[in-house]
């Protein structure tokens, strides 16, 4: 808790973004009988269980993305005081996949679309190989995701925000290791604002399934092409399912 909370620290001071104080969760902190979002936007206290690798990497995301997860905070928030804390609502149940499991693909270059739509994974990730990095790339945003990639599962499937943004946009950013953005923090506040006000992530069905051993360099077998059509994490599309356009993050993205 020490180190995290030195950590809030150093981050506050660089962006001037306040985040929530971590705090070990423990009777004494859950003797306020709050739910967990409420005592997060009431208090701006974290409930964090210590040496939980779950919650470290939550806490994680919340020190590199803190304008995202303030809008979920404040989404959920709402909707627990509409229905009550034991039931969820469609937005809710989106909120969470995205929270948990959630990245951001920023897509530079339409026409990659048609195979993603399709689950068409063999072009996507086979004969499209060479845009990953040039015109589409990922931010990784889930806690459970990067948990899950931790404990030795190697073929993770993330529930993804499409995002369109312009060729010069993406041609401005750093990207690490060929295909991944660590933080856009200018596009996130964007996509932040559009959340928190329910024009994002108002129902599950709007987030795509990317199965990331497909990306360059992520497992070693995706260049085979019986990998792209057999491993269990390359679904193919369920009947009658169709996926939203990708969001428009706008002028200067």
């Amino acid at each position: 808790m020490a180190e995290l909370e030195r950590l809030r620290l150093a981050a506050v001071e660089a962006d001037r973004i306040e985040r929530p104080r971590f705090r070990a969760q423990d009777a004494a902190l859950l003797a306020d009988g709050l739910h967990y979002e409420t005592r997060i936007a009431g208090r701006g206290e974290l409930a964090t269980r210590e040496c939980d690798p779950h919650d470290f990497y939550n806490a994680l995301v919340w020190l590199r993305h803190p304008r995202l997860k303030r809008a979920l905070n404040a989404r959920q928030v709402a909707d627990i005081a509409s229905v009550g804390p034991k039931r969820r609502t469609r937005g809710q149940c989106a909120l969470t996949h995205f929270d948990e499991a959630g990245a951001i693909v920023w897509l530079a270059e339409p026409a990659l679309l048609p195979s993603w739509d399709a689950h068409d994974w063999s072009a996507l990730f086979g004969a499209q190989r060479a845009q990953w990095g040039c015109s589409i790339a990922v931010t990784v945003f889930g806690h459970a995701l990067v948990e899950h990639v931790w404990n030795g599962h190697d073929l993770p499937v993330a529930k993804a925000l499409a995002v369109r943004v312009s060729s010069r946009g993406f041609a401005s950013l750093n990207i690490e290791a060929g295909v991944m953005i660590a933080r856009w923090p200018a596009a996130e506040e964007r996509i932040a604002a559009a959340i928190a006000a329910g024009e994002l992530l108002a129902d599950p069905q709007e987030l795509r399934p990317l199965p990331l051993a497909g990306i360059p360099d992520w497992h070693a077998a995706n260049t085979q092409p019986t990998f792209l059509r057999e491993a269990p994490c390359f679904r193919p599309l369920r009947a009658g399912r169709r996926y939203p356009p990708p969001y428009e993050c706008g002028d200067g993205f």
